[in-house]
């Protein structure tokens, strides 16, 4: 029996080897592993040709003193023509051998008092004077140099020439027109992996929180709270961007009052901020309040989301019109004043949609709350049928929305099929699940939002920022505004991965220490979560810096600017001692920011 174990053992050691073998063997024929390519002489030739010239980057460069000498020759021999010149021996000459010759005869070159050790070309001049190049020359340590070629078939009764060029290098060396260009290429691809990793950080941070089990899991929520939700949801969007455009229309008017009153508009808005939101939000309270001062809190914090609205698009406004009259009145310094007018509109830009989220959400908080005390309130069959009518309405909202983004995207142009049936089948489900639920069952609203944001993420990491900034380049156009974006998407989905991945492994005790003392969500995050993940953070964030450099260099071969561009021009037009250049600019760059993260990560840690 042991020995038909052993056997047994051995057969299947065997067969997994034999497996294997299969495996690979397939692999090289898929890969088409073919090693006479690898010995072909020709292919050889080619490889080491374009590794010298890798290991010759273009870096520096002379001025050249260039010099011509011709020597006259007769194509096909004249019977009247003149004799050849005597040469002068005090410079450079050349001597042919014969003084003329048929077409598509052959001919020696001989010079003599050139320049030393020099290459140059050799060409034959027709009276057109197109030149032909015959062939290239080398002078010795003496200047002297001989050649036989063959002559063009161009026969012609004048005089003709043989030209010799010569180049030598003058002055002192200088960086090329290349090392320049590749200077400014990786400067600006630097900091457009700067700019990404600064916007991914600013987004990946509040977004990882959701996509943290241990912070999700407990979230959960009446399902007549989440069925208000989602139908007062589109309320809160619409009264948003109605907010914001409103108020937006009274900053311009406040803007073109002078600068004198916006900076004082910022500050009475800053201040009647603080002071409403200290009596909305008193630290500490006795009695619980009532209905009517619950109320009238709820409509403080309205005024103050007002007022922030205002201050914001002021502050916009006013660093617009600062930034475009700074920027004809720096100088060279005047790209700070494009910057503080670029921070101005992007403001303005952000504004809009926070104003737009912060407004649905917000409603989504009131009617969670209104929910919760009805639940509280009504008996378990009112509340059921609830439910069942809200769960309804809700679902078919839900569905509906889904197929107006199906509509959206694929223009069926058949509203039955794409908002019709949908809300009839969310209605029913909705109205389904709600019927099949106790009446005071809680939805773990938690992990549907950590499941889509972690869904979401995976989705955008598959995408590798080269395609991304394929979409960017049509959008933004060809360059590095592009790459920033491409990288800036990529970047906020890989880091949300690691940051929440952070948030899953703290330590337990002091969340619980903090719970325990009656502490909100919020509060728990900022004074058990936050102390816990910052040095993580930045260790991540740093790295992430680091390979924005890296992928930079690569989005620039699909349009996103930087130094890859310039690379891929030069490698498609087989210049192999600039695309050397970049190449080495770029390992310089990658070496340098490795150890500058690492100092960083050092003192940060």
């Amino acid at each position: 029996m042991k020995n038909f174990g052993a056997l047994g053992k051995s057969l299947t050691m065997g067969v997994g080897v034999l497996l294997a073998l299969v495996i690979y063997a397939y692999g090289f024929q898929v890969t088409q592993i073919n090693l006479d390519e690898v010995q072909d002489e020709h292919r050889q030739q080619q490889l080491f040709r374009i590794l010298r010239a890798l290991f010759q980057p273009d870096i520096y460069e002379y001025d050249k003193e260039e010099f011509v000498v011709n020597a006259p020759m007769y194509v096909p021999c004249q019977s009247a023509a003149p004799a050849p010149p005597a040469p002068d021996p005090s410079g450079p000459y050349m001597a042919l051998t014969p003084a003329c010759a048929e077409p598509g005869a052959e001919i020696t070159v001989e010079g003599f008092n050139f320049e030393p050790n020099l290459t140059g070309p050799l060409n034959f001049i027709p009276p057109s004077g197109v030149s032909l190049q015959m062939g290239n020359l080398e002078t010795d340590a003496a200047g002297h140099f001989v050649i036989t070629v063959k002559l063009p078939k161009r026969d012609s009764d004048e005089a003709q020439y043989i030209r010799a060029v010569t180049r030598r290098n003058v002055g002192q060396p200088h960086f090329s027109n290349n090392a320049i260009e590749t200077w400014k290429k990786i400067i600006e691809t630097v900091f457009l992996a700067l700019l990404a990793t600064t916007f991914g950080t600013l987004f990946a941070i509040p977004l990882s929180f959701l996509a943290a089990r241990n912070l999700m899991r407990e979230v959960t929520s009446p399902f007549l709270s989440v069925a208000l939700g989602i139908l007062v949801f589109p309320v809160g969007v619409g009264l948003g961007a109605l907010a914001a455009q409103s108020v937006n229309s009274v900053a311009q008017v406040l803007a073109g009052w002078g600068s004198g009153l916006s900076f004082a508009g910022l500050a009475v808005s800053g201040f009647l901020m603080w002071a409403i939101s200290r009596w909305a939000l008193p630290p500490v309270e006795i009695n619980p309040p009532g209905l009517a001062m619950r109320v009238a809190r709820q409509a403080a914090l309205v005024v103050v989301a007002l007022l922030g609205l205002l201050a914001f698009y002021t502050l916009a406004n006013t660093a617009i019109s600062a930034g475009t009259y700074l920027e004809s009145r720096l100088s060279i310094f005047g790209f700070l004043g494009t910057f503080m007018a670029d921070l101005g509109e992007m403001l303005a830009l952000f504004v809009w949609p926070v104003s737009v989220l912060v407004s649905g959400f917000g409603l989504m908080n009131l009617s969670g709350q209104l929910g919760q005390r009805a639940i509280e309130r009504l008996s378990a069959p009112t509340t059921k049928i609830l439910n069942v009518l809200l769960g309804a309405v809700a679902g078919a909202a839900l569905f509906a929305a889904i197929g107006a983004t199906i509509e959206w995207i694929y223009q069926f142009d058949t509203p039955t099929l794409t908002l019709g049936w949908p809300a009839a089948i969310g209605a029913a489900l909705g109205g389904l699940l709600a019927a099949r639920l106790p009446a005071r069952a809680s939805l773990p609203v938690g992990e549907v939002v950590y499941n889509l944001t972690r869904t979401t993420t995976n989705v955008l990491r598959a995408i590798e920022s080269l395609v991304m900034v394929i979409v960017f380049a049509v959008w933004v156009g060809i360059g590095p505004f592009a790459g920033v974006l491409a990288l800036a998407l990529h970047t906020i989905a890989s880091l949300i991965k690691l940051y929440s991945e952070q948030i899953e492994s703290i330590m337990a005790g002091p969340l619980e220490a903090i719970k325990a003392t009656g502490a909100t969500r919020l509060q728990t995050i900022i004074y058990a979560v936050i102390p816990q993940i910052i040095p993580p953070f930045i260790s991540y964030t740093m790295y992430r810096w680091d390979i924005n450099v890296r992928m930079s260099t690569i989005i620039g071969f699909a349009g996103g600017g930087g130094i890859g561009f310039l690379l891929q021009q030069n490698v498609n037009l087989l210049n192999y001692r600039d695309a050397a250049t970049q190449m080495l600019a770029i390992a310089i760059v990658v070496i340098l920011m490795d150890y500058l993260s690492s100092a960083m990560r050092e003192r940060a840690i």
